[in-house]
């Protein structure tokens, strides 16, 4: 970042758009954290911190972009590195989550959908070939 970027005076109507973008991302993230604090289950749980931060944090990446590329007055990409970090790290981090949580659920006998990849157990009922 150079001094010509903290010093920058920006059109209004770009500071506007920037601080949407910026309040909206951070909106956003509030709505997760309420979501994480409301929700009963852990399965419900779980996914709105990680659905809506992501969202939230792209909204931010957009805002920053913008404001620190007409700052510069050339193209900041830097936080879009932050941005598919998060967008790659998140999605997986929460599949990981659910998938221990769902087996410590079947694991402690709760009402929990079954497995898809073990075959299912009908007590002896599938008709045999001959």
């Amino acid at each position: 970042m150079t001094d010509a970027a903290t010093t920058a005076v920006l059109p209004l109507w770009l500071e506007i758009i920037v601080a949407m973008l910026v309040l909206a991302g951070a909106a956003l993230a509030l709505l997760g954290s309420i979501g994480l604090l409301r929700l009963p289950t852990f399965f419900e749980r779980v996914h709105a911190p990680s659905i809506i931060a992501t969202l939230g944090c792209w909204l931010i990446m957009h805002g920053t972009v913008l404001y620190f590329s007409v700052a510069d007055s050339s193209l900041a990409l830097h936080a879009m590195l932050i941005a598919v970090f998060v967008a790659i790290t998140v999605p997986i981090m929460s599949i990981f989550l659910m998938r221990a949580a769902l087996f410590r659920a079947r694991q402690a006998g709760r009402d929990v959908p079954p497995s898809l990849s073990q075959p299912k157990v009908d007590g002896g009922t599938e008709a045999k070939d001959s």
